[in-house]
């Protein structure tokens, strides 16, 4: 249990600075991450899509979405394959903000670096495994 905590903890801090980062351009790791992913998709960029690479539920993502078209960061459009399924693209703004964000990670540079290369791998390997595990727990629920 002190290990999960720790993790907990670790995620939290590392979160804030980020979020802490993220103030200057008015957008939200959680609104970073679904620009990142908008534009990693591409015309894939379907609220179910984003909801399935953040780990979040379809309705919670199309709200995050409705709060970035308020702000001129995306546009939903319509799906031409399918009449009621939109996608998301990133609007001039958007595109412009990914970048800035994109090229704006220094408290994450500043985290990460504190391990060396090869920390860095075995622990994105250890969290793959965990990961992998939390998956298969997830499809027993």
């Amino acid at each position: 249990y002190g290990l999960w905590v720790l993790l907990a903890q670790t995620r939290d801090a590392i979160f804030k600075s980020r979020e802490s980062e993220l103030k200057q351009y008015k957008v939200t790791p959680m609104q970073a991450a679904v620009l990142f992913s908008i534009q990693v998709l591409g015309d894939k960029a379907t609220p179910v899509a984003i909801g399935r690479r953040l780990f979040r539920q379809r309705n919670s993502i199309s709200e995050i979405l409705d709060r970035m078209e308020r702000i001129g960061l995306v546009r939903k459009v319509n799906d031409l394959s399918r009449k009621k399924r939109v996608r998301a693209v990133l609007t001039d703004r958007g595109r412009k903000v990914y970048h800035l964000l994109s090229s704006e990670t220094v408290s994450l540079y500043n985290i990460m670096s504190s391990l060396s290369e090869k920390e860095q791998q075995r622990l994105g390997s250890y969290l793959q495994i965990l990961r992998a595990r939390a998956l298969k727990e997830l499809e027993k629920s």
